[in-house]
């Protein structure tokens, strides 16, 4: 539906968050902004949005898919590279070898139900990260988890974020 179908179209309304965690355990929050930025550290920021971006697909993290994309989108990359993200497998010509290692660690790590990290996952994104990048890696999946997680649970709201 295009915008102009859009109009004159009444959407549902918002809901309202459940609490404001930044508020409520505020030392924890600030704990977790702390580790947020330590989880930057030496990853390229076109491949930290794609973790952050397919980890909050993976957890239905609306307000962090809102979040992510926006920033990703004001960091140059392309929609078409967002939108394919969920169905990577798929179009994997989109992304690098080292970009789709990183997704799929990151699809293995968000979704231990099914197990743990394969062998076979670990070991593509050894040979594309050096012992130091992967472990940034872990760190950056990781985080992005607590956040996704914090973000449902409250039920932060999406769609007013500005990068």
């Amino acid at each position: 539906m295009t915008n102009e179908a859009q109009e004159g179209k009444e959407r549902l309304p918002e809901h309202a968050p459940r609490l404001d965690l930044a508020k409520l355990a505020p030392e924890a929050y600030k704990a977790m902004v702390r580790l947020d930025a330590a989880a930057r550290q030496g990853i390229e920021p076109a491949l930290l949005n794609l973790i952050k971006i397919r980890a909050s697909q993976i957890n239905h993290c609306a307000f962090c898919l809102d979040m992510h994309s926006k920033d990703a989108l004001a960091a140059g990359e392309s929609s078409e590279r967002i939108i394919q993200l969920n169905a990577w497998t798929e179009s994997r010509h989109f992304y690098t070898a080292r970009e789709v290692a990183a997704i799929e660690l990151t699809e293995a790590i968000t979704v231990l139900t099914d197990g743990f990290v394969p062998d076979e996952v670990y070991a593509r994104a050894a040979s594309e990260f050096d012992e130091t990048e992967l472990a940034g890696l872990i760190v950056a999946i990781t985080t992005i988890n607590a956040w996704n997680r914090f973000g449902v649970s409250t039920r932060l709201v999406p769609g007013h974020y500005t990068p």
